[in-house]
């Protein structure tokens, strides 16, 4: 399993980055897929979902700034972040969620967020 995120960067306050989520040796559409945020010396926790029928989920720290969308032809997984503030700044991850909630796979590379105030 590989699950490869990229797109992060360096951006100033009320910016925007689009995230990447390239997902291998799984089948992509049928898993309900999250983006987690990590923010420096905290737990991860998950920012956002999507269902394999395309529901989408979000955290009231993330609602109505960022979009989760996937594409099931290219098993990709993306992260739309408008209004980007400094406390976004972390490590995001993407992973594929049981319906317990919890994390199916093994981590993979996350891609690193920092915003500037």
């Amino acid at each position: 399993v590989q699950l490869q995120a990229s797109g992060g960067g360096l951006v100033q306050a009320g910016g925007s980055l689009r995230l990447s989520c390239a997902a291998g040796g799984i089948i992509f559409s049928r898993d309900h897929m999250g983006w987690y945020h990590q923010a420096p010396g905290k737990q991860r926790e998950l920012v956002a979902t999507i269902s394999n029928g395309g529901i989408t989920v979000y955290a009231d720290s993330v609602k109505d700034r960022f979009t989760i969308f996937r594409d099931n032809a290219k098993n990709t997984l993306y992260l739309q972040m408008d209004s980007l503030k400094p406390e976004d700044t972390g490590v995001y991850y993407c992973n594929a969620i049981l319906t317990s909630g919890l994390k199916k796979y093994d981590w993979g590379q996350g891609t690193q967020v920092t915003v500037s105030s």
